[in-house]
């Protein structure tokens, strides 16, 4: 008996794995969001050190992004500077976190730049009040393939400079 469950137990953990990850309920952009994850380590919601925020130019316009390029977003289910983005969210939208207080280049205003306490006691980076988010489906620096999004109760947006989301719906 313990041996069946052996050999059934595996393939479906793994379907359940594959179904949060392929994004519980994407709509407009689903086909955007193909990939298997980030080929520079987006999925990965630990920080080691101390984050940047800066901007890029994409084909959006002007949008934040993390010190490594990817791009930033805002998930409208958060109140204020509290994140609603847990678990198997955040494995799909990991968290902007920092060890210190973080850093602005590019022109951002250093006083929008915040942080707040996340549920599991890590601290994740704020904008204009915004928890700020990574996609692992972007699969380059500069990608947007996360925005409008409908995933885990609501919609997500890149924010332009002035911490205001970009909405292109």
């Amino acid at each position: 008996m313990r041996r069946q469950l052996a050999l059934i137990l595996p393939p479906a953990a793994l379907t359940g794995i594959a179904l949060v990850a392929a994004g519980c309920g994407a709509t407009s952009h689903a086909a955007a969001s193909g990939g298997s994850g980030s080929a520079y380590g987006a999925a990965t919601p630990a920080a080691k050190k101390a984050a940047t925020v800066s901007t890029r130019s994409t084909g959006l316009g002007k949008v934040l992004v993390d010190g490594q390029g990817r791009t930033l977003y805002l998930f409208q289910k958060d109140k204020g500077t509290k994140s609603s983005c847990a678990g198997a969210c955040a494995g799909v939208w990991p968290p902007l976190s920092s060890t210190g207080k973080g850093a602005v280049r590019g022109g951002l205003q250093a006083g929008k730049l915040g942080s707040t306490k996340r549920s599991d006691g890590t601290t994740q980076l704020t904008y204009a009040g915004h928890p700020l988010y990574t996609y692992a489906g972007d699969g380059k620096p500069g990608d947007v393939k996360g925005q409008g999004l409908d995933q885990f109760g609501a919609k997500w947006y890149v924010l332009a400079p002035s911490g205001r989301k970009i909405d292109d719906d």
